[in-house]
């Protein structure tokens, strides 16, 4: 079948169509310290190690009123320890095709290097703009190396230093005087997607299927992504935000500052998200791994759908009933989350799996009016009452649903004590049976009150 049309799925991030600031240089001179420094967070990984950043890591940064895309690249002339060199330069070619204004870095400590001329002759023929910018000017006074990196060919090079901010607004305003900014904002997405699983799951072969390119970095290595990328995507006419996530091992496991800040923005991705969509290797055994994201996922109160892929290697050993029973015995936390089997390669289930996200975030924003929350909560109790580890019954006085996203309902009782953990996952079940939570998460909150003592009434809506 191929990639999904792009008829149904945007191709890339500059959708939203800001003008676009590539950042590129030869590894370890502080590109993403500098995309980090202009963009006021943290948005890429920032390790001594070399190499660290493979992907194309892009971002809508708003600066002195107006709005650009700051894109951080992978380092020219990388060596990369899993054999993705190529795959790496890949990425920083499309980057820089793609750039209004180039940030040309290098360390001001080093002089010119070897790399540091190839990267110069590479921009050079790409006839973009470009600022030469020295990082790593660490003191007020300036490095004597600077003045020979004009040789470069792009003029004076202006120092500044990432970490301490020195000669940064400086920076802002030659990148203003070479490039326009947009006075309008990214248009914001209707979604965010998070794809989280553990390594060499597919999740980056899913995100390309739905950018409809190669947007991020494919390979049978495990651990390949190691940042989280956001990547824009459109599908029948709505804007969406899929968040490739780096895969997780074992803690245990994990030989390098770069794998656990890896797992850090891979959990961040999942609470900063709408839906989470979890991929499961149809392949391979339920493992620890596949359990701690699931207890995550259920403990943040994200809507998931459960994705397992590679299902064209599995299907001709596995039957869809008995693998869905599976996953409910061995994930029980998410046994609400429906389950789409799919194969990234080809674009099956690819689709199917966002229309269903796009209804399980629908269901997140429902809101029940109070009096028919009281209705069907009231005949729930009628039919199975609690009681205190003492004997003494349950009642719920009044229920009231406080929040959306995830739909959030607080209960006020008796006694706490008899809605213990059986009694409300009781009650949660019936809930997805019988109001329109089907598939979603809920919160349940229990407050002691006295009989006479009526709690104020809660809005219907937001």
């Amino acid at each position: 079948m191929g990639l999904p049309d792009r008829g149904h799925f945007g191709h890339n991030l500059y959708i939203m169509g800001l003008p676009v600031v590539a950042i590129v240089g030869r590894p370890n001179v502080g590109k993403s310290s500098l995309l980090n420094c202009l963009a006021g967070r943290r948005i890429s990984i920032v390790d001594p190690t070399a190499g660290v950043t493979r992907d194309r890591v892009s971002t809508p940064v708003e600066i002195r009123g107006g709005w650009l895309e700051l894109l951080d690249t992978g380092g020219i002339g990388i060596v990369d320890a899993d054999n993705l060199s190529d795959q790496i330069s890949q990425q920083i070619e499309v980057g820089i095709a793609s750039a209004d204004l180039i940030l040309f870095i290098v360390d001001v400590r080093d002089g010119i290097t070897t790399l540091d001329k190839l990267v110069a002759e590479k921009l050079r023929r790409q006839g973009t703009p470009v600022i030469l910018v020295a990082n790593k000017a660490d003191t007020p006074e300036g490095n004597p190396n600077a003045g020979e990196l004009e040789r470069l060919g792009f003029g004076p090079a202006m120092e500044v230093s990432a970490l301490h901010r020195l000669g940064v607004p400086e920076l802002i305003d030659t990148i203003l005087e070479k490039v326009a900014s947009s006075r309008e904002g990214p248009t914001p997405p209707a979604m965010k997607i998070a794809l989280v699983g553990k390594r060499n799951v597919g999740k980056s072969s899913f995100t390309n299927a739905l950018a409809g390119g190669q947007r991020v970095i494919v390979s049978e290595t495990p651990g390949t992504t190691r940042d989280s990328v956001d990547v824009t995507f459109e599908m029948g006419g709505v804007m969406m935000i899929a968040i490739d996530t780096a895969g997780i091992r074992k803690r245990s496991k994990q030989v390098s500052d770069v794998e656990w800040y890896s797992e850090h923005r891979a959990l961040r991705s999942i609470r900063r998200a709408d839906v989470v969509l979890f991929l499961i290797d149809s392949t391979a055994s339920i493992g620890t791994v596949d359990k701690h994201l699931a207890a995550y996922i259920s403990e943040e109160f994200k809507p998931v759908v459960v994705v397992i892929n590679k299902w064209d290697l599995a299907k001709a050993n596995s039957d869809q009933d008995d693998y869905g029973d599976y996953i409910t015995r061995e994930l029980p936390e998410i046994a609400y989350a429906p389950i789409v089997f799919s194969s990234a390669l080809d674009g099956t289930g690819v689709t199917q799996s966002i229309q269903i996200a796009q209804e399980l975030y629908r269901q997140s924003q429902i809101r029940i009016s109070t009096a028919e929350l009281n209705k069907v909560m009231g005949e729930m109790i009628a039919h199975a009452t609690p009681h205190t580890p003492t004997g003494k019954p349950g009642r719920l006085y009044y229920a009231s649903q406080v929040a959306t996203n995830p739909p959030t309902i607080t209960c006020f009782v008796n006694e706490i004590s008899a809605f213990e953990t059986n009694f409300q996952r009781f009650l949660l079940n019936q809930i997805h049976e019988k109001l329109p939570y089907s598939e979603i998460p809920i919160r349940l909150i229990f407050r002691a009150r006295s009989r006479t003592e009526r709690p104020p009434r809660a809005p219907d809506r937001d």
